[in-house]
């Protein structure tokens, strides 16, 4: 204090702090200190604080009273904490003097322990999101700490663990030694590398060499991977850069002229392996792809191909050349959203940024305004900008809040009104499938942390029992139907529908009901059959089921309905009922399927849709290649038959609707 004032105090001689040649001595100045303190003291003695008080400035005493104030706030702080750590350590609880833990019983006392190990693990995860903030080196989202709350130890909802299950002979334990997909409602997010990117590490130690040349790979896969490069010969030698292929005519076309079958191809070709067919690939994507094209795209279309294809060559192949063409091309598809309802328009021109309806009327599909949040929401934590994530979710949000039959949505959606088309049919097939597949896969991604898409989901699975489900006779196929006009009864299916067995799955190992399983196992059978029924063993686009008790066919197929577009929906559905469940006969079924493809849809330049699976000596051929045989059905395929448990893991990664997988976040 006597410094304070001696610094402050104009009535007191200040020393002369020249640094001339002139300069007091080391013994003046402490002659002058010593005079200081001497004046000081007589001030206080002689007159008392108050005389001194007065001839302070406004400005020192503020200081002072400001340095008294501190002193005040250390000991009201630091006194308690000193006694409480001095309590604790005597007696090992907080405000106890007479030791009344030692009284309980070991029981109790374990579990006291348990609880303050599992506070101190708490907030040991709360002080490394803290240090995840301060650094900000990472890229990505910023984190919540709204939901560091959540991290502190609840009473343990022993309601959320599901049991062993008999329709799981091999108990919850699966391929992926324990770390697949696990039952106790905590999704694994991946792990982060040294980059400023995200890095999936796939078995918690390292990433995944898919260049791997002892990987190990069973002839079922060689077989799956030669059907890959068969196809992919003839696509590089006829139709190298442009969108479709026709492998009979040996010609090609376009449908947006940005390369689409090299971009719905890169993750499968990273999957299996193919080095060679890989740097092509990438070479074309750096050299040639450019989305500065005045062209109108569909969104739904590019999003779940172009954009989902680079985004998991990108997380695959940590190759930041995906990621920044991922980014331009998020860029110039945002304009959709820019509609009065905030539900996104159909289409877009990439160059000028218009967005429309499509040309064939005012709405838009449901199924394709809901189909964009898994990619959008991942380009988000790629780049770290939530304009992407933001866009889709006020779209999520939207049709959230619309009215629906028990969950169910009507097939068409208006851009500008926001609303559904009233008199729109209801169906898990075209225009209405992936609306159901999204709001399950949207709550697994973001680490089953956004319970509207969950609840929306089941509520949807409830309307579809109570509205949509049937058997056929004479065999009893359950199988899910459509309400024409949202209300007249219709026992029609797509092949579409046949993602369903897979996503039903999916939700039960993530927690959701038993009957999910029942249901996906059941339809599982239903979608196979439509293969198996078939004489060529290949499924028609479209079925109806028989309802007549006297009719002895289950599967009606209209002339129109009997082709066959290489699709993959049914074999989706297998790998993850085989996962789960480990019974051989889904592999057994994908392989049968496999060869039927095999023998009726290869030709010489590579594979073709046919016309009639009815005619297994004219199936005629539609000359045309479609992507997503390379993009799902193979690489679906492929996973079906590996035996490599670190082979995308399904608690890792979250397949989009063209099977371009997306890691899987915390939040």
């Amino acid at each position: 204090m006597a410094i304070l004032l001696f610094k402050t105090n104009p009535y007191m001689p200040i020393p002369d702090r020249s640094r001339s040649a002139g300069a007091r001595s080391r013994k003046a100045r402490l002659r002058v200190l010593f005079q200081v303190e001497t004046r000081f003291r007589q001030g206080l003695s002689d007159e008392g604080m108050g005389w001194y008080w007065k001839r302070l400035s406004s400005l020192q005493r503020s200081v002072t009273i400001l340095f008294i104030f501190l002193i005040g706030i250390s000991v009201v702080y630091f006194y308690p904490s000193s006694k409480e750590g001095t309590e604790l350590s005597h007696n090992g609880k907080r405000g106890s003097h007479s030791g009344a833990i030692d009284k309980l019983d070991p029981a109790e006392q374990a579990r006291m322990e348990e609880e303050k190990q599992k506070i101190r693990h708490a907030r040991k995860q709360i002080d490394d999101i803290v240090k995840r903030v301060k650094v900000g080196t990472k890229k990505g989202p910023p984190v919540n700490l709204d939901k560091v709350a959540n991290i502190l130890p609840v009473e343990d909802n022993k309601d959320d663990k599901i049991e062993d299950d008999e329709r799981f002979p091999h108990g919850n334990v699966d391929e992926d030694n324990g770390k697949d997909d696990n039952v106790d409602g905590q999704i694994v997010p991946p792990q982060k590398g040294d980059s400023d990117d995200f890095k999936v590490e796939q078995n918690g130690d390292k990433a995944y060499n898919f260049f791997d040349s002892d990987r190990p790979i069973n002839e079922r896969q060689k077989a799956v991977v030669d059907a890959f490069k068969h196809a992919w010969v003839g696509y590089k030698k006829h139709a190298w850069g442009h969108d479709e292929y026709h492998p009979i005519s040996r010609t090609h076309s376009e449908w947006f002229g940005v390369g689409l079958t090299i971009l719905d191809s890169l993750d499968t070709i990273i999957i299996m392996g193919l080095k060679e067919e890989y740097d092509d690939a990438r070479e074309w994507v750096k050299e040639k792809l450019t989305f500065d094209k005045n062209q109108d795209v569909n969104l739904f279309e590019i999003t779940i191909r172009a954009l989902g294809g680079l985004l998991s060559a990108f997380h695959l192949s940590q190759d930041v050349l995906f990621k920044q063409k991922a980014r331009d091309l998020g860029e110039r598809l945002l304009p959709c959203f820019n509609s009065p309802s905030h539900v996104p328009f159909s289409d877009v021109n990439l160059k000028t940024g218009k967005a429309h309806a499509p040309r064939w009327g005012p709405d838009s599909s449901t199924s394709e305004v809901t189909t964009l949040q898994l990619e959008f929401k991942d380009l988000s934590r790629v780049t770290g900008e939530v304009k992407f994530e933001d866009a889709v979710t006020r779209v999520s949000n939207h049709v959230h809040n619309l009215p629906k039959k028990d969950g169910l949505v009507p097939i068409f959606i208006n851009a500008n009104t926001g609303n559904f088309r009233s008199s729109g049919t209801i169906t898990l097939g075209a225009r209405g499938d992936s609306y159901y597949e999204y709001l399950l896969k949207q709550w697994v991604q973001t680490g089953k942390t956004e319970d509207m898409y969950k609840e929306d989901f089941v509520q949807a699975v409830e309307g579809i029992k109570k509205h949509l489900l049937r058997e056929s006779q004479p065999n009893k196929l359950v199988y899910v139907g459509e309400l024409l006009g949202g209300r007249n009864f219709s026992p029609k299916m797509d092949h579409l529908l046949c993602f369903l067995p897979g996503t039903l799955a999916l939700g039960y190992k993530n927690g959701l009901p038993s009957e999910h399983m029942d249901l996906a196992t059941q339809l599982a059978r239903t979608c196979y059959e439509m293969y198996n029924k078939m004489p060529t063993k290949l499924s028609p686009e479209i079925v109806y089921f028989n309802q007549a008790p006297t009719g002895k066919d289950d599967l009606i197929v209209k002339p129109l309905d009997s082709h066959n577009l290489l699709r993959p929906e049914t074999v989706e559905s297998l790998v993850y009922m085989y996962r789960y469940t480990k019974d051989k006969k889904y592999r057994d079924w994908g392989w049968q399927i496999f060869q039927a493809f095999m023998k009726y849809t290869k030709v010489e330049g590579g594979f073709s849709s046919i016309n009639n699976v009815k005619s297994p000596g004219n199936p005629g051929f539609k000359d045309k290649l479609e992507s997503f045989f390379l993009a799902e059905t193979l690489k679906y395929l492929y996973l079906l038959f590996s035996d490599d448990p670190r082979l995308l893991p399904f608690d890792r990664y979250v397949f989009n609707s063209e099977a371009h997988p997306l890691p899987i976040y915390a939040s």
